[in-house]
């Protein structure tokens, strides 16, 4: 299917760009948006019968994985420290609350970091039980925590399935031991396996692993022995994420020696493998890099066009609207990004002073809001329903993207955009390189030309 890309076409389109897990991207928020304003769109949903997704941040690390691009804080496991944070994580939902009035209903609720798991089993439960005080917790949802399977252990599982989560990812990159050596995160076949066999006993709805692909010394044949592993174990859902190199963002990331990565047509041999062998055995294909068996909700979100692209990746979207907690954590409501302090220190100070602690934020214009639907639709759904759109914004699509109708033409003539129907669609070459078709529509990297900020998409 894809062995008609070429190295030229590679060369083209492996350039630095976003992915797209928003619209205005994070380098065009700005400290505009602070507290005061959040106050205000806080008051605004409260007049509003909305639902929620909550995301709760838990930051800390008891090491450093060298490839990590998350905000983490490393700290030796001592329950002192999440107690600290926890009380400032609480404070933090008192102020939001207040601003609310009544408790709303959370149909999406997960928790990511960091890892989770390095709260106790006792300071897993103080926390949801604030989120249960706070909100209307509604357990036929998404209640969703990510884990690291080398620092958890059966009772935390056990902790967690019982309070009401039902969905569990494990971060597991690679089984390769050269590989793991290399980005610091040594984690055996045997341990991921009997966490997996826990969650199953368990009876959570969904169990999904991370790997990454483009890691130090990896290779198709390496991952080969990989993908064996995982389709052993039959996770409901695989993201597959590229490695988002950045040393320049992420100063561990220095501690990598480049030589050691993969080329571009290793990483994409890497991937097309996985493609292949996840697709051979029962998992579907769901948008740009996530895998779900086909009794998934997320690949039946996507059958039926109601998948959701975040900061988290694909997810279902139940919800009206997106709250977060906890330092760096990004809200989105009331067309507005928000998004908390990124340092400990900047978190606990604002909340010490009694200020929600906003670092910046951005509020969409009517244009944002604009690309941000067809961005979304080519992330999420692979193509643009031109009708859809005028239907939406009460404006013809090709007037609205006239500027943009030589990006389109040269996608067309590349082989990564077909038009037919009222429809803009991707081919499968298109679905490959969709964060370079999506970049076409978005204005600011037009205006700065401000490729630097990101990672490569091949």
């Amino acid at each position: 299917m894809f062995s008609s890309i070429t190295k030229e076409t590679i060369l083209k389109y492996d350039i630095p760009g976003p992915r797209y897990t928003s619209y205005p991207t994070a380098p065009e928020w700005s400290t505009q948006v602070k507290g005061p304003l959040y106050r205000a769109k806080l008051l605004d949903l409260a007049k509003s019968d909305k639902t929620l997704s909550v995301y709760i941040h838990i930051p800390f690390c008891q090491s450093l994985c060298y490839f990590c691009a998350c905000t983490v804080v490393i700290r030796e496991h001592n329950e002192k420290y999440a107690d600290e944070y926890l009380n400032s994580l609480e404070k933090e939902m008192d102020m939001v609350c207040r601003l609310l009035g009544k408790r709303k209903t959370i149909r999406q609720l997960n928790w990511g970091g960091g890892t989770p798991n390095y709260l106790s089993g006792n300071q897993m439960k103080r926390l949801f039980t604030k989120i249960q005080q706070s909100f209307e917790i509604d357990f036929q949802g998404e209640i969703a925590v990510e884990i690291d399977p080398r620092t958890i252990d059966r009772h935390q599982v056990q902790t967690l399935r019982a309070l009401g989560f039902n969905r569990i990812s494990l971060g597991v990159q690679d089984f390769d031991s050269k590989v793991q050596n290399a980005v610091h995160r040594i984690q055996p076949f045997e341990m991921v396996r009997d966490v997996t066999g826990w969650c199953r006993e368990l009876n959570f709805h969904s169990i999904n692993y991370d790997l990454v692909y483009g890691l130090p010394h990896q290779s198709g044949e390496s991952f080969k022995t990989t993908l064996e592993k995982v389709i052993r174990l039959k996770p409901d859902r695989i993201a597959l994420y590229s490695f988002a190199y950045v040393p320049w963002l992420k100063k561990h990331q220095n501690k990598l020696e480049p030589e050691t990565l993969p080329g571009n047509d290793e990483k994409l041999e890497i991937f097309f493998q996985a493609r292949e062998q996840f697709l051979k055995n029962g998992y579907q294909a769901i948008a740009m890099d996530h895998f779900a068996l086909e009794t998934d909700e997320l690949a039946k979100a996507f059958q039926e066009g109601s998948l959701y692209r975040n900061f988290m990746g694909y997810t279902v979207k139940p919800a009206d609207e997106f709250l977060g907690f906890g330092v760096s954590a990004i809200g989105f409501f009331e067309e507005t990004f928000v998004q908390n302090y990124k340092t400990l220190p900047q978190y606990y100070r604002s909340l010490r002073n009694d200020e929600l602690p906003v670092e910046r934020g951005k509020t969409l214009s009517l244009d944002d809001q604009m690309r941000q639907w067809v961005i979304s639709q080519l992330m999420c759904r692979f193509e643009i329903d031109r009708r859809e759109f005028q239907k939406r914004f009460s404006v013809d699509f090709d007037r609205y993207f006239a500027e943009e109708k030589e990006h389109l033409d040269r996608c067309v003539s590349d082989g990564l955009l077909v038009l037919s129907n009222g429809k803009v669609q991707a081919t499968n070459l298109g679905k490959i390189f969709i964060r370079n078709v999506c970049m076409g529509f978005d204005w600011y990297l037009r205006q700065k030309n401000a490729h630097r900020s990101f990672s490569r998409t091949v």
